[in-house]
């Protein structure tokens, strides 16, 4: 698994689960490293998706920090770490992931799904929440949109198109729209000119305030 196949902001994460690793004086990066760091990240999606799925992040914290304390220290370290077998088989965990649902990047949450695995520390530690793999995955799948991540940069795509736009999809999905009364014939009309192979393009005209 190369670096350069992350994501970027899964790459600055790493970076940070490293300077953590250094800050413990830890002999490598292991999976709650990165972990740690993809929750702290600014602006990242792993908080907001372990919040949306039920996850208690303050006692989360407070079990990363346990596990992180129970780690060895070493001597006069270098500042030179390397990543832990555990932490690189995580991530071609996370690689096959993202090889099955067509990316060409890894990003964070495919690592986030993948570390889910009751046969590792980290695994057991994030179950032991009481939330579900499964649970995990559907909103995922949700936040993913069907959408493949075939650029570095797609996470902070995907932030920016939350923060800066609405879905009226999902609204209207969730009756969160207004309904539209007494324009049923305009509508129809807009529909069948957007229907069209050519000169697709409606204009509404009317005096302001006509709606």
């Amino acid at each position: 698994m190369r670096i350069d196949r992350l994501t970027s902001k899964l790459q600055l994460a790493l970076s940070d689960a490293q300077s953590l690793a250094v800050g413990l004086d830890h002999p490598g990066i292991e999976p709650a490293h990165l972990m740690q760091a993809m929750l702290e990240q600014q602006g990242g999606s792993i908080k907001p998706l372990l919040m949306q799925v039920g996850f208690d992040i303050n006692n989360l914290r407070k079990e990363l920090t346990k596990e992180l304390d129970q780690l060895p220290k070493i001597q006069n370290p270098t500042g030179d770490v390397n990543m832990s077998q555990d932490l690189a088989r995580l991530l071609n965990q996370a690689d096959r992931l993202a090889q099955q649902k067509g990316d060409q990047f890894i990003s964070s949450e495919l690592v986030l799904l993948a570390a889910m695995d009751e046969n590792s520390k980290l695994g057991k530690l994030l179950l032991g929440q009481g939330v579900s793999k499964k649970a995990l995955e559907n909103a995922i799948n949700n936040l993913r949109g069907g959408a493949a991540v075939n650029d570095a940069n797609h996470e902070e795509s995907r932030q920016a198109l939350d923060k800066y736009t609405v879905d009226l999809t999902k609204r209207a999905e969730e009756g969160k729209l207004d309904p539209v009364i007494g324009r049923d014939d305009e509508i129809r009309r807009t529909i069948q000119v957007l229907q069209r192979r050519t000169k697709n393009n409606p204009v509404l005209i009317g005096e302001p305030g006509v709606g």
